[in-house]
Formats: C-alpha cells, structure tokens, sequence
C-alpha cells in the first residue's frame, strides 16, 4: 500500500500495522488483505460484491477488522457484507471507509451490512468514515446496517464521520426480539456545502426489549443535515431517542424524532435541541489565552467527543 492508502486506514480503522485477529482490507474494488482465525471466518460472496463473517457460538474477546479504503478517482461501488454472530459470542467488530480524491470524478461506496446475532451475544460495532483530497470530484458514502438481534442479545453501535465526505445517507434498521437490546451513538460534522441524511429506525418486538438512539452533530457554512429517528413499541420495552446540534453559520439543521407505541407497556422518550454556541462560552476561553477561532473548535471537538 501506498502512503495514501495507509494514512485512510489509519483513519477508518486505526491501524498502523496488519491487525491481530480476523480482518479483510478492500482496497478500490480488491481484497488487499486477509485473515481468519479458528473462531471467526471470511468468506467472499459467490453473487455479489462483498463477505459473509462467520462468528462461531462463544466465541470470546476477538475482533474483525473490515476496512474498505478508495483511492482512485471516479471508483464507484456496492458492496454486500453479513455478519452472522453465534450464540454466546461477544466480539468487537471494526469497520468504516476512507475516500481520498484528488480527481475531477465523483468518488462512492455504498455499504450493506447486515448482522444476525445470537441468542444472548454482545457485539461492539465501530464504524468510521473520513474523507481527503484536493480534487473537485465529490466523495460520497451511503452506509446501509440491517441488524436482526435475538433473544437476549446486545449490539453497541458507535458511527462516526467527522471530515472530508461531500454526500451521506446513512440508513440503519434493527428488529429486536426478546431481552434484546442496541445502544446507538452517532457523531457526525459537516461544512462547506456538505449534505448528510441520517435515519434510525427500531422495531422493539420483543418483551422486555430496549433501544437507545444518540445523535450529536455539529453543521458549520452552507452544510445540511437532517436527523429522522423512528422507534417503534411493539411489545413492553424501554425507547430512547436523542438529537443533540450545534449549528454554525448559515448551515441548515432538521432533527424530527418519531415515536410509536403499539403496546400498552411500551415506553418511549424522545429529545431534540439544535443551538448555536453561547457566546459566553466563547469569551471564557479566550479569557484562557485562545483566539475565538481555537475556542470554538474547542467548543466542537468537546461536544463530538
């Protein structure tokens, strides 16, 4: 791998060497590298671009790395991955995709993941996406989760996109069943004219079932974003949703929560605040010695934390 191809691995997936463990790296199109372990297997779709990860039942304390990196302007693509997590299993799994595009042509990956996980599993989902170069050709990205969790089973879902992707729609729906549950927590900033769209949505149908939705975005110039949250009440469960923004300049920010009780026991909250930075804030810390420009990056970077 080039220079380029290792700063947006270390980016999407924080490596700086091969991982320990099970991982594939995709490299504009290819399988530039590949590992599987007794527990967990890879194996390439026969019908389609993509891997099916193969977590065996009580598997413990490993991880997957699945990293997709373009670097070539005007590389557009699909692809399809699942993940199946045996029973009893409890893995963390890294995935996220870095563009750089120096090119005149629009850059795209387009990721499907779906993951079935097992009675009583645990998995930690990390799925980062960054994006570079000086090229007018846009990078794009539209990340699609599927998740079908059974009785009993967890997913912990931490998505990020902080810098450099022009277009997103980022689309995850999960089904959860008896005693299961998902914590999801999205940090995303946008600028220039950058537009992101962001939907969540949680069918509890499952007794006892929770799901906890976080949003924390920061929209700075011309950007747009909108926000949809969806969590539905199939069952006695406990919903969550929260939409935290800071808006900045003459971006433009929609946050629109929805929730639904199908079932006299289901409980559901729903929160939303979009504000600018308090001026107050500013001033505290330029009184520490900052310009008002590092201030409120400060300001930013603590919010996205």
């Amino acid at each position: 791998m080039d220079e380029i191809q290792k700063t947006l691995l270390s980016q999407v997936a924080d490596l700086h060497e091969v991982p320990s463990g099970a991982y594939n790296i995709r490299s504009n199109g290819t399988m530039a590298g590949r590992n599987t372990t007794a527990n967990i297997d890879i194996v390439t779709k026969e019908d389609k671009p993509g891997i099916d990860i193969i977590i065996k039942p009580n598997t413990k304390n490993e991880s997957v790395h699945i990293p997709v990196i373009i670097s070539e302007t005007g590389h557009k693509e699909n692809v399809y991955n699942d993940f199946y997590v045996g029973e009893n299993a409890n893995v963390v799994i890294v995935a996220g995709c870095g563009i750089h595009n120096s090119g005149d042509s629009d850059s795209q990956h387009d990721g499907i993941h779906t993951f079935h996980i097992g009675r009583n599993a645990r998995v930690k989902y990390v799925e980062k996406h960054y994006g570079q170069g000086d090229g007018n050709g846009a990078r794009v990205m539209n990340p699609t989760t599927v998740v079908e969790i059974d009785e009993g089973g967890y997913l912990e879902m931490e998505t990020v996109q902080i810098k450099g992707i022009d277009s997103t729609k980022r689309m995850t729906k999960a089904t959860l069943e008896k005693d299961a549950k998902i914590v999801i927590t999205e940090k995303l900033m946008t600028h220039g004219s950058q537009v992101a769209e962001t939907c969540f949505e949680v069918d509890m149908n499952g007794e006892n079932s929770s799901a906890n939705v976080i949003s924390r975005s920061v929209a700075k110039d011309n950007s747009k974003q909108v926000f949809l949250s969806k969590i539905n009440g199939n069952n006695k469960c406990t919903g969550h949703s929260e939409c935290d923004a800071i808006i900045m300049g003459d971006a433009v920010i929609s946050a629109i929560p929805e929730i639904t009780a199908n079932d006299l026991d289901a409980a559901l909250i729903h929160e939303a605040a979009i504000g600018k930075i308090a001026g107050e804030q500013i001033i505290k810390l330029m009184t520490l010695g900052l310009t008002a420009q590092e201030a409120e990056e400060q300001i930013v970077n603590g919010f996205l934390k």
